[in-house]
C-alpha cells in the first residue's frame, strides 16, 4: 500500500488523463488563470515600485527635500545659518538658492521657465543635477558671465543649443526713458541636463550672484536655504523642528510633490486589490473544477470508502488535487511575473523603437520611460496569498467528497 494514500491518489487524479475532457479543460483554465493573475500582480506592482523609486531618486533628487527662509524676505547672513543648520538632525546637505519665474525666448519661441540661482560649488550637496548633465558643467556657471543651464525638453522647445544666446524675461517692470518695460537679460547656454522627467521642460539654472543682480537683491543675499535629509519622509517633521526656534519659514517636498507620491501609493494599493480579483476568479475555477471531479469520481470515492478509506482520507485526496493545481499555477505565474518584471523596461523600449510610438511622454508624465523595480517582499506576499486562496478553494469540494455515502454512490452502478 502506498503511503500516504491521500497524497498518492490525489497526485494520480491530478496527473491522470480523464475521460471527461471538459473537466481537464476547466482544470487547465484554472491553472492558467492563476498563473496570469499572479504574473500580472508581480509585473504591475513592480512597475508601481519603479514609479515610486523614480519619484524619490529623480524628482525629489532635483527638488529640495525642504527649504527654510525669512518669510519672503531675503536672507543676508546666510553663511552662519547654513553652518548652524548643517549640524541639525538628519541634515545631509545645505545650499543657498535664489528663485525666479519668467519666460525664456530664443529664435522667436517663448517658453515659461522656473529659474534656480545656485552656488555651483554647493549645489551638489542637495541636488543630483551634476549627475544628469548631458553637456556642460556646473562649474561653467561663473559669476558675472551670465550663463544658463537648460533642461533638455526646454532647450528643444525654444530651439537652443550650447553656445546660443537666450533672453530671460522676468515679470517685473523696469522704468526707463522708454517707459515701463519688463526686466530682461541675455544669457549664454552653457549646458543641458536631462533627468527624464517633467523638470526637463521647465527648469533652468544660473549663477546665484547673477540671479541676485537680476532680481536687484542686496549683494550676499539669498531667498533661502535648500536642505537635503537622509530620510525624506522625516523631512516635514524635522524641518519644522529646525525652523521654529530660529524664527524661519519652512516648506518641504510634500507641498510640491506630495500629492503625486500619495497618488502613486494609492494607485499601487487599488491596482493590487483589483488584480487580486483575478486570483480569486482563478480560485473559483478551482472550486468548480473539484466539484465536477467529485461528481465524476463518486464511484471511485465509494469504492475507496468500502476498502477502508476514512472521510478524512477522502478529504485530503481532493485537497491535494486542488493544492497541486494552485501550486503549479502560482509557480508558473511567479516565474513569468519575475521574468517580465525584470525585462519590461527593455521590452517597452523595444516596442517603442520598432513601432515608432511613445507610451510615456515627459510632457504628460513625470518620467519618459516605464520603470520597474522587483521587490521580493511583494513576490513573497503574492505567492503566499495565491497559495492560501488556492488552499481555501479546495476545502468545500473536498468536504463534499468526504460526505459521499458508498451505498448511494454505487446504487446505480
Amino acid at each position: 500500500m502506498y503511503k500516504p494514500l491521500s497524497l498518492f491518489v490525489g497526485l494520480r487524479y491530478t496527473a491522470a488523463k480523464r475521460g471527461n475532457h471538459f473537466i481537464s479543460f476547466i482544470s487547465l483554465v484554472s491553472m492558467l488563470g492563476l498563473m496570469l493573475g499572479v504574473a500580472a500582480l508581480i509585473v504591475v506592482l513592480s512597475v508601481m515600485n519603479g514609479f515610486d523609486r523614480e519619484l524619490k531618486q529623480r524628482i525629489l533628487g532635483m527638488v529640495p527635500h525642504a527649504t527654510v527662509g525669512n518669510y519672503g524676505e531675503p536672507l543676508s547672513d546666510w553663511q552662519a545659518l547654513e553652518a548652524d543648520i548643517a549640524k541639525s538632525e538628519g541634515v545631509e546637505g545645505v545650499a543657498p538658492f535664489i528663485q525666479a519665474q519668467g519666460m525664456l525666448t530664443h529664435a522667436g519661441r517663448v517658453q515659461g521657465v522656473f529659474v534656480n540661482g545656485i552656488s555651483p560649488e554647493e549645489e551638489p550637496k542637495v541636488s543630483i543635477i551634476g549627475d544628469h548633465l548631458k553637456r556642460g558643467s556646473l562649474k561653467d556657471l561663473e559669476q558675472g558671465e551670465y550663463r544658463i543651464i537648460l533642461g533638455d525638453l526646454l532647450a528643444r522647445y525654444i530651439g537652443a543649443q550650447v553656445g546660443d544666446k537666450v533672453t530671460l524675461v522676468l515679470p517685473e517692470a523696469s522704468v526707463s526713458v522708454a517707459g515701463i518695460t519688463p526686466r530682461m537679460k541675455r544669457f549664454t547656454v552653457s549646458g543641458i541636463f536631462s533627468v527624464g522627467a517633467e523638470l526637463d521642460a521647465n527648469l533652468a539654472y544660473i549663477n546665484m550672484d547673477d540671479a541676485a543682480r537680476l532680481k536687484r537683491m542686496e549683494p550676499g543675499s539669498v531667498d533661502g536655504l535648500r536642505l537635503r535629509y537622509s530620510d525624506l519622509f522625516q523631512a516635514p517633521q524635522l524641518v519644522r523642528k529646525l525652523a521654529q526656534p530660529r524664527m524661519l519659514s519652512a516648506s518641504d517636498w510634500t507641498r510640491t510633490h506630495g500629492n503625486l507620491f500619495q497618488a502613486i501609493q494609492l494607485e499601487k494599493r487599488m491596482i493590487g486589490l483589483l488584480l487580486f480579483l483575478i486570483v480569486f476568479v482563478a480560485a473559483f475555477n478551482i472550486v468548480s473544477t473539484l466539484v465536477m471531479v467529485v461528481t465524476d469520481k463518486r464511484a471511485d470515492i465509494a469504492i475507496l470508502r468500502t476498502m477502508g478509506a476514512t472521510p478524512a482520507t477522502i478529504l485530503r485526496i481532493f485537497i491535494v488535487q486542488g493544492v497541486v493545481i494552485g501550486f503549479v499555477g502560482t509557480l508558473l505565474g511567479v516565474l513569468l511575473g519575475i521574468t517580465l518584471a525584470l525585462t519590461v523596461t527593455d521590452l517597452v523600449e523595444w516596442i517603442e523603437h520598432v513601432f515608432g510610438i511613445q507610451f510615456l511622454s515627459a510632457d504628460v508624465y513625470f518620467i519618459s520611460y516605464l520603470p520597474s523595480e522587483l521587490q521580493w517582499s511583494d513576490v513573497s506576499l503574492i505567492t503566499t496569498s495565491a497559495l492560501a486562496i488556492s488552499f481555501m478553494a479546495t476545502i468545500y469540494p473536498a468536504w463534499r467528497a468526504s460526505r459521499t455515502q458508498p451505498a448511494e454512490a454505487l446504487r446505480y452502478e
